[in-house]
């Protein structure tokens, strides 16, 4: 293995230590279940079990289907059928394999109106206790006596993805994980989250479900100083690291990760939308998905001119992208802010840059276009390579520029641009998350053994040509300066 620079001091565990409350977590159904009994003597009768999509219902139903005298609903039974929301959303599934358009619909949506009429209607006229489980129990009643809500972090739902789960609205177990995220991202999860939102300052007791049958749940006027504690502190949030087509090996060198690993070709560590917040109650820990953060303290966190611009989204995006040892990455474009507008209903675009945290002596970027680029021409030799005719000549089209340790490159959106096979970026950016465009992907199939998408006409729509050589030279490389010594 390359001898890399040893500092190891990066923290892929890291914990938000929270004051006052080291007593704070409940773990277990076990300990659950007696605290619903208790509940149930003091002459509580409505309990909710609000699921954020594919956290398990199964051990809550088991837990519950153990207590006498509680009548059980199942918010499942009132969803509409699966073909039927696929139908329903067809618009923001879009028949493209990675993107779909942004919902701003609320998951009522995705109940039958009647049959929820019905539960709300059997659930209030209950004459013994009862208890809603499922994705948007909340709905189900006016108010409850307890309100547990279940959560689930992002990067944890698309490995239930991988292991087989299908999304909660279209239950589609077969279909491929780039569909499944699709859906989650555009659809599913914004559903969700507005619910979550809503129902915020109900809840009794957040739970952590990223183990299924081991919750770790804490009442919610904690939940709610740990987030205000955080606002208040630095802090790090859970990164998660996974492999890549390109993928290297400095990363699992560097951060002491799993020396058995094929590979590992990128980390988010810092995406709200993506990575998570744990805990630390005293030595026992929580985990909760960072953007509840986002949601509940936009405004402490962003300062109010963010906030006033991008509302509560966390507008910046740090990750890692290890090629040692790897290879390129696809050559790609961002689209435009009014572009990502029209077609995705995001409302501002990926400007991003490259700092060089590692590098060899081959290592690169490609980055702008050469002097005097052909439109047409560089379009049709792209559509020539990628159905498998000549591989497109990179380096006729586009400039290949060496960069070493600590160099740092700017990638405004509308720049052709990748990182080079043996480099290490720490990659900055802005960051509406999944926006990319691929061009050319040197004829290579994904891991699951299929040619990954690619989308000229969207990247061709966006593509700035005056961004050649002479430009990028003058307004991309080395544009860093210093501020104070």
């Amino acid at each position: 293995m390359h001898p890399y620079h040893s500092y190891h001091n990066y923290d892929v565990d890291p914990k938000i230590v929270i004051k006052g409350h080291d007593d704070a977590v409940r773990v277990g159904f076990d300990a659950m279940q007696a605290h619903v009994e208790a509940a149930l003597t003091q002459g509580k009768k409505v309990f909710c079990f609000d699921l954020y999509p594919n956290a398990a219902a199964e051990p809550v139903l088991r837990m519950l289907s153990d207590i006498p005298g509680l009548q059980v609903f199942e918010t499942s039974e009132a969803k509409k059928p699966a073909e039927v929301l696929a139908r329903e959303h067809e618009a923001h599934i879009t028949n493209d394999r990675v993107f779909g358009k942004m919902t701003y619909q609320t998951i009522d949506c995705c109940f039958d109106e009647q049959k929820l009429s019905a539960m709300r209607e059997a659930i209030a006229g209950c004459s013994t206790a009862a208890a809603v489980v499922g994705v948007g129990a909340g709905l189900f009643m006016d108010t409850a006596d307890e309100y547990f809500f279940f959560d689930v972090t992002r990067w944890e739902i698309q490995l239930r993805y991988r292991r087989g789960e299908g999304t909660w609205m279209l239950e589609n177990k077969t279909a491929p994980q780039l569909t499944k995220y699709k859906v989650g991202f555009f659809i599913e999860w914004r559903l969700a989250d507005k619910h979550k939102k809503a129902v915020f300052d109900r809840v009794d007791y957040w739970v952590d479900a990223n183990l299924p049958d081991e919750p770790h749940w804490l009442c919610a006027d904690v939940f709610r100083d740990a987030l205000a504690q955080t606002v208040r502190q630095p802090f790090h949030m859970q990164a998660y690291f996974d492999a890549s087509v390109w993928g290297g090996q400095w990363m699992k060198n560097e951060f002491d990760l799993d020396p058995d690993a094929q590979n590992y070709g990128w980390a988010f560590d810092g995406v709200p939308e993506e990575n998570a917040l744990k805990f630390d109650f005293g030595g026992t820990h929580a985990m909760f998905p960072a953007m509840t953060l986002i949601q509940q303290q936009p405004q402490l966190l962003l300062g109010e001119h963010v906030y006033g611009r991008f509302g509560a989204e966390f507008p910046i995006r740090f990750d890692f992208l290890d090629t040692m040892e790897g290879g390129n990455l696809s050559l790609q474009v961002h689209p435009l802010t009014g572009y990502i507008q029209q077609q995705f209903g995001m409302h501002y675009t990926q400007d991003e840059s490259y700092y060089i945290l590692d590098a060899e002596e081959d290592s690169c970027v490609y980055l702008g276009l050469k002097n005097g680029v052909d439109k047409a021409e560089m379009y049709a030799a792209l559509k020539e390579a990628n159905a498998g005719g000549t591989p497109f000549d990179a380096e006729k089209y586009v400039n290949k520029i060496p960069v070493k340790k600590h160099d740092h490159v700017l990638i405004p959106a509308g720049t052709v641009h990748c990182s080079g096979r043996n480099t290490t970026v720490l990659e900055i950016s802005a960051t509406p998350y999944i926006f990319t465009f691929k061009m050319w992907d040197w004829g290579r199939v994904g891991l699951d053994g299929i040619p990954r998408p690619v989308h000229l006409d969207h990247a061709f729509e966006n593509i700035q040509f005056n961004r050649d050589t002479n430009w990028v030279r003058a307004n991309l490389i080395h544009q860093e300066q210093t501020l104070r010594t």
